[in-house]
């Protein structure tokens, strides 16, 4: 333990020299460290990829999960999602120093109140070795210093994407230590950053419900995190059939793994009146398992849901459906199964459109979209790193823009106090 924590020491304060650099560093010369980034990613995609074969051998070893497996795995066109995303960072507005709002006092204060970065944000994340450069850009974009603790399972894939990021670093004239990857699959180094409040200044965890879950019992730093994403679909009856049809199987099927995949699917009465069990045969038909409740267990092809099937992040193709009785049913049972992250509403109806999105409280909310759009890319944002459902500072995709405070600049004449 000693060791882990000498370790995170070391780092700690090579971030903290370069956080206190970063937090006026020219936009130009971040943006050209991204660029150079993303350029030399693709240059070495074969090396990347090969990192990453092994890594998906040692994933197989430990037996990972499929939805583990699935974070995991880089494919070119992966990769090149990832490098777009690096270049699309790099060409958003620099959010440091932007002025949020401005007034001015009575007594003769010129008030402003303007971004300014965090500091240092620990970023500890299992399998998805994009982390390593979403994290590493937004983290740069926003004039924060990051380390990055990836998961033993993505090591090789995680050092070869932060390489490339460092020689972006080192061709800008930044400091390396802006980004820095903690080289070592100990888990004691986790343990470490969770207590490093002298040097780390917020901590995003990126992982499954038992990574998050220990982060936020054992944290003394501050967390930006979601336990699970359990995302609910709600078809009303005032939906339109085919928008239904082709949302549902999408939220579900496009990627079982992932925090914006629906895990609930509720059928309004009104729904199921007119069409049928038309979402459920569409869900069977894709090789999903449905676990029904009630009278919708007998639809053909469906099992029967057991009591803590509500509530559940499957993270596969498995969904829980239930019957409800209007849109305050479906709020209703949200409200007690929900994690805050992300629901959508299938309706042709403004006013219950407007009542879903009133009544609800989930950091994303949606109207005959897909939930799989809960991601920072589709946002704008270029890519995330991560979305948060807490209450506080940040909420749903967290981007550049979400990884800065403010502070008030305030200016007078020799302007005193009566």
């Amino acid at each position: 333990m000693a060791e882990a924590e000498n370790l995170i020491a070391e780092i700690g304060a090579k971030a903290r020299a370069a956080a206190a650099e970063l937090a006026f560093a020219a936009p130009e010369a971040k943006q050209a460290a991204l660029l150079v980034a993303a350029d030399r990613m693709w240059d070495r995609r074969a090396e990347i990829l090969a990192e990453n074969r092994a890594d998906l051998d040692y994933g197989h070893e430990k037996g990972l999960s499929a939805a583990m497996m699935d974070r995991l795995t880089l494919d070119e066109a992966r990769l090149s999602g990832i490098v777009d995303g690096m270049r699309a960072v790099a060409a958003q507005r620099d959010p440091v120093g932007e002025v949020i709002a401005e007034w001015d006092r009575p007594t003769g204060l010129h008030i402003q109140r303007v971004r300014t970065p965090l500091g240092v944000i620990g970023v500890i994340y299992e399998s998805r070795p994009n982390v390593t450069a979403d994290a590493g850009a937004l983290c740069l974009k926003s004039g924060n210093a990051v380390i990055l603790r990836g998961g033993s399972e993505s090591f090789h894939t995680s050092q070869a994407i932060h390489a490339c990021m460092v020689e972006g670093l080192r061709h800008a004239g930044l400091p390396e230590a802006a980004i820095q990857l903690v080289p070592t699959r100990d888990r004691a180094a986790v343990a470490a950053m969770l207590r490093a409040v002298e040097f780390i200044d917020v901590i995003v965890p990126r992982g499954g419900k038992g990574l998050v879950g220990l982060v936020q019992a054992e944290a003394r730093v501050p967390v930006f995190a979601h336990l699970e994403g359990i995302c609910h679909v709600y078809a009303d009856g005032e939906a339109d059939l085919e928008k239904a049809r082709r949302v549902v199987l999408n939220a579900k099927t496009r990627r079982t793994g992932i925090c914006g995949a629906a895990e609930c699917l509720l059928i309004d009465r009104a729904f199921l009146d007119k069409h049928g069990p038309v979402l459920i045969e569409d869900l069977l038909g894709a090789g999903v398992e449905v676990r029904a409740e009630g009278e919708l267990a007998q639809v053909p092809g469906t099992v029967a849901a057991r009591p803590d099937d509500f509530g559940r992040e499957f993270l596969d193709r498995i969904i829980a459906v239930k019957l409800v009785d209007g849109v305050d049913a479906a709020i209703a049972h949200i409200r007690r199964y929900g994690s805050g992250h992300t629901e959508a509403i299938l309706t042709e109806n403004d006013a219950t459109a407007a009542r879903f999105f009133q009544r609800l409280d989930s950091a994303i909310l949606m109207r005959n979209a897909s939930t799989q759009f809960a991601d920072g890319g589709e946002f704008g944002m270029g890519a995330e790193i991560g979305i948060a459902t807490g209450k506080l500072h940040a909420r749903g995709p967290v981007g550049a823009e979400q990884l800065t405070s403010f502070k008030y600049l305030v200016t007078g004449e020799g302007t005193v106090r009566k």
